[in-house]
């Protein structure tokens, strides 16, 4: 994929592509949330079939429906994301983020690289211009390869028995290659901001960046029925400070993005295209032209996405509007953009392209948490929305 002014933020093959997704639709008796389906590349309202995506993933017939329901024409898929790109609330219709109900999760510290960089965060207590002298540091201590380790093996209880001797075991590396995955809250039911959208940093971060990610769709019985792109903001700074404070860093105004579509699994693309995909992360500096670009690989993950889904939910959680799923970060910018030693931090306007050809591109730009649009649209406005629209059983 190219620049992102003439990039296609849709799946290489739409042509066979099953999406869905959720549209704002702000006029012609429609006013409110509508669920899509994308055929063709061709976009359809089928919200009289499932009214919110969590109720369409629990269906046996998910891909049915999708497929074949009848719902009304809203235009190609590429004239939907070009009206998207323009973040105009006032669009007739625009994209949302894929997901409504669904609790938003996300798994943590499952690549080496940013094991590496969370403890980096942590050794350096949250200050970047300590970063680098800790990254050699750390390089040098551990000795070894952590992408070879399998996460709870003898040999990963072997090597935390000897980083433990040498007083270098940390929180970070305990869910990076210990037997219990990191799992945590990202977001709430409602909040994540879609393709196109601003999102969010808080003021008091100096030292922070984006997290691509692949996201999974999961429906209350765990069956996993598809993926997405998303972009789980994170604040390097305040994180690094106390990892008691990662639900500040994580859990803001915008600070999650989803998008554009979540791909159902079918023949042409199931769990297995997700363990082989590629990553793409760009951003764009609008104040001073910096580029940033690196493509990572989900076959370098530590921890199968079935796993990390088994992990969540099971006898000991259950999740009865389904869920999202964040599979972790693959990629830990650390090129020095204001300051040599100092590594990569947002600046505002950035734009962020997160890519890969199955699943298309998730584009945003970044700005204040306190400056965006304000989350209002809950889970009670959206019941009362389908309500009065007519679009409740």
């Amino acid at each position: 994929m190219t620049a992102s002014t003439d990039m296609n933020y849709l799946p290489d093959d739409i042509d066979r592509a099953l999406l869905v997704g959720r549209v704002w639709r702000a006029s012609g008796g429609h006013e409110g949330p509508s669920v899509v389906a994308v055929r063709n590349g061709e976009v359809f309202d089928i919200t009289s079939s499932a009214s919110t995506t969590a109720d369409l993933f629990e269906r046996d017939d998910a891909v049915d429906v999708a497929r074949n329901a009848p719902g009304e024409h809203l235009g190609s898929a590429a004239q939907l994301v070009a009206a998207s790109l323009a973040n105009d609330a006032a669009a007739n219709v625009r994209l949302l983020a894929p997901c409504d109900v669904q609790p938003i999760k996300a798994c943590g510290v499952t690549f080496a690289v940013s094991l590496i960089e969370r403890v980096i965060e942590e050794q350096a207590g949250g200050d970047p211009a300590k970063a680098e002298e800790v990254r050699e540091t750390i390089a040098t201590v551990i000795g070894t390869d952590l992408s070879k380790v399998k996460p709870g093996s003898e040999a990963a209880a072997r090597l935390k028995a000897e980083l433990e001797r040498r007083g270098a075991w940390s929180q970070y590396m305990e869910v990076g290659i210990g037997p219990d995955a990191e799992v945590f809250s990202k977001s709430q039911a409602m909040s994540s901001v879609g393709f196109g959208a601003d999102v969010g940093l808080l003021a008091a971060s100096t030292w922070n960046n984006p997290e691509p990610e692949i996201v999974l769709a999961v429906n209350s019985r765990a069956t996993i029925v598809g993926a997405t792109l998303g972009n789980d903001v994170n604040l390097r700074d305040i994180e690094g400070r106390s990892a008691l404070l990662l639900g500040k860093c994580k859990d803001n105004n915008g600070s999650c993005a989803i998008g554009p579509f979540v791909r159902l699994f079918d023949g042409d693309f199931t769990l297995d295209s997700v363990r082989r995909a590629s990553v793409a992360l760009r951003v764009e500096g609008a104040d001073d032209g910096f580029l940033l670009e690196g493509v990572s690989h989900m076959s370098e993950i530590s921890r199968d996405p079935a796993d990390l889904v088994a992990q969540t939910c099971g006898k000991h959680h259950q999740y009865p509007d389904g869920f999202m799923l964040f599979l972790g970060t693959m990629f830990s910018p650390i090129k020095d953009r204001d300051t040599k030693g100092g590594g990569f931090t947002h600046h505002l306007g950035d734009v962020v392209t997160i890519s890969t050809p199955q699943l298309g591109a998730l584009r945003n730009t970044v700005q204040l948490s306190t400056q965006i649009t304000p989350w209002t649209f809950g889970v009670r406005a959206l019941y009362a929305n389908l309500a009065a629209r007519g679009l409740l059983a």
